[in-house]
């Protein structure tokens, strides 16, 4: 993907230098653009929400997938095979921590009484993103 497909979903698009721009951040309500994204010359896109919405977050309020910042692999060509695990597992660990500490919570609500509908959903982004770093790290799991 290149870093126009997204910028076409995103409002209040400024460039502020070569492969570079702000916007209005679509995860949460933004008046006023938060969201930093740069194109790298390799085809990655990055992201930063000033707002401290992830990635993720945002990506997924304008119907992508994480997968979509970043270039289509070509098996053969550059520098041979795919990496077996793209992603250190202490950064996978770091990442989902935050996931994990809410699904213990909500387990522990569950045995005390049904969770809210709030709560439930909560506890549903959760596990989905913790499935969604174990595929980022190649990790098998069942679903």
């Amino acid at each position: 993907m290149s870093a126009s497909e997204l910028l076409d979903r995103l409002e209040k698009v400024r460039r502020t230098g070569t492969g570079r721009w702000t916007a209005c951040c679509p995860a949460h309500s933004d008046r006023h653009p938060s969201l930093a994204l740069r194109e790298l010359d390799d085809g990655r896109v990055l992201l930063h929400c000033f707002a401290e919405c992830s990635a993720h977050e945002v990506v997924s309020a304008v119907g992508m997938d994480l997968s979509d910042l970043f270039p289509p692999r070509v098996i053969g060509f550059g520098k041979g095979k795919p990496e077996r695990r793209p992603f250190p597992a202490t950064d996978i660990l770091r990442c989902i921590a935050t996931e994990v500490l809410v699904v213990a919570v909500a387990a522990k609500r569950l045995l005390e009484a049904p969770l809210s509908e709030t709560d439930r959903k909560r506890l549903m982004l959760g596990v989905s993103r913790i499935y969604q770093a174990m595929d980022a790290g190649v990790i098998r799991h069942v679903k």
